[in-house]
């Protein structure tokens, strides 16, 4: 996601102006720059010379005299703004160098208008809503991935991954920790909307609007498939990418997830040389692991997996009842299809409530531990921040350990701002940085404890069901299901071609 465009500098009168040397003699706007500025020159005497005066006479009040102010600085304005030579020319024109000279582009691109974004919006409503339909109704696998060319298309190449529902959550997590910072509210409908359809849907937001995971999916060749222990154990990285990505943001010190987003420089054709060969590495472990970055890395997966359990209407592999024919087992590259269980043995079960007595046991040691390592990872981490890295450089300075001066102790010596009031600025962040990192590791003790726990349970199931949260609704289930064919009329019900 990137963050709202910083406002241009503005003159007193709310115009921004990106030329102030102008042809005097060429338009209005040559009269009224210089003339607008003396009158407020003078309008502010006039106003200090007025308090002065109603203190001695009897003549109008300040307010009054404010008000008069104030309507002579709004036609003034309305006259600038009814200049039909507003866009007057430069003084200076760029200088014409010979030899083919061209002039540098900017690096920043320019703010999109707030139309593009309303679009935006509208595109993933809809394009949710049609993936609800084609994944509950029409259930077909074909169609699902014609939507998902089409999300690919428009959120990967043409929006170049931006504005993304995964990056969204640095863009939130930012706006609660910093009161100064306007999240878009287009990031905001971004973030919850898919989370919404997952609690009533199931992951529809994976199943083929995601450009991430529409990128990998597509690329699937030969999938092999991974020990359920082994995939448990590698989510966990998601866990703490997530875990961290709040921490930063909060702290308002990085975006983690949108400056290492792997697919970004994909689907921007440039951009960092090792994030791009990130990306590509992901897509050639795609070809033998489907989908590695939404199972193992994306933080925005483990909130969708988390919602998908609560689900009102989760994915279903057949329409309406299971034959145990085993075909969706061996179709799904994700590990999403859960087994029916079998009776298992008393001794075992007597074995597996004592192993699951201990991990109960476990849980509160595993959160307070990882959590006094997150909170002594807290002080590397703050590194992070700006302020802390800037406040470690001016002491390097201050105390002669270093000669040179870079640019930003530079900038921060203009200020006028004291060391001793950096250092303490800084020092609070690093108690932050102390206190979420003490969160940070709690939170990956309980999903380490939670996901031995689990591991421990042996759920009683009677058909095969797609997990309702590890299901990204990718529809390959639907095209091996004999009741499914039978549904479309592909084959017929041989008992009722008997009866007739």
């Amino acid at each position: 996601m990137r963050q709202p465009a910083k406002e241009s500098n503005r003159d007193d009168f709310g115009m921004q102006f990106c030329h102030p040397d102008l042809e005097p003699g060429s338009s209005f706007v040559g009269w009224a720059l210089p003339t607008l500025s003396t009158l407020k020159f003078e309008m502010s005497n006039l106003k200090i010379f007025s308090r002065r005066k109603a203190k001695n006479e009897n003549r109008k009040s300040p307010q009054i005299i404010n008000h008069q102010l104030s309507m002579i600085n709004l036609i003034l304005c309305v006259l600038l703004l009814l200049s039909p030579s507003l866009y007057a020319l430069e003084r200076f024109p760029p200088p014409d160098f010979e030899g083919g000279y061209q002039m540098p582009q900017t690096q920043v691109p320019d703010a999109r208008p707030a139309v593009w974004e309303y679009l935006d919006v509208a595109v993933l409503f809809a394009a949710l809503l049609i993936g609800t339909w084609l994944v509950h109704k029409i259930r077909s696998r074909r169609w699902i991935v014609v939507l998902m060319l089409f999300s690919l298309a428009y959120f990967g190449f043409w929006r170049k991954g931006c504005v993304c529902s995964i990056g969204a959550i640095g863009n939130v997590a930012w706006s609660l920790g910093d009161p100064d910072y306007a999240v878009p509210i287009a990031a905001v409908i971004f973030f919850a909307l898919p989370l919404i359809f997952t609690l009533f849907f199931g992951r529809i937001f994976c199943a083929a609007v995601c450009p991430l995971g529409a990128i990998q999916d597509l690329v699937v060749v030969h999938p092999i498939r991974i020990p359920m222990w082994l995939e448990s154990a590698l989510r966990l990285f998601a866990y703490a990418y997530l875990a961290a990505a709040v921490l930063f943001a909060v702290t308002s010190s990085v975006l983690l997830i949108c400056r290492y987003d792997p697919f970004v420089p994909i689907f921007r054709l440039g951009g960092s040389f090792h994030i791009f060969i990130l990306g590509g590495a992901l897509l050639i472990i795609g070809l033998f692991i489907g989908r590695p970055y939404c199972r193992f890395i994306c933080p925005y997966g483990v909130i969708l997996r988390l919602l998908g359990r609560l689900s009102r209407k989760p994915v279903t592999i057949t329409p309406d009842e299971c034959i145990h024919c085993r075909l969706c087992e061996d179709a799904c590259p994700f590990n999403a299809i859960e087994k029916p269980t079998t009776d298992w043995p008393e001794d075992q079960y007597t074995t597996d409530k004592r192993r699951l007595a201990l991990l109960l046991l476990l849980v509160p040691v595993l959160i307070a531990g990882l959590a006094w390592a997150g909170a002594r990872l807290g002080e590397p981490m703050s590194r992070a921040h700006r302020k802390v890295r800037l406040a470690d450089r001016i002491y390097l300075e201050n105390t002669g350990q270093v000669k040179d001066i870079t640019d930003p102790s530079k900038a921060f010596r203009g200020t006028g701002q004291t060391a001793q009031e950096l250092y303490t600025q800084a020092n609070q962040i690093r108690s932050e940085f102390r206190i979420g990192g003490a969160v940070f590791g709690g939170f990956i003790g309980f999903v380490i404890a939670g996901t031995l726990v689990l591991l421990s349970i042996r759920w009683k199931r009677t058909d095969y069901i797609a997990h309702p949260g590890g299901c990204v609704a990718c529809g390959r289930c639907f095209e091996f299901c004999p009741r499914e064919h039978l549904r479309r009329g592909i084959i017929v019900n041989p008992a009722k071609d008997t009866n007739g």
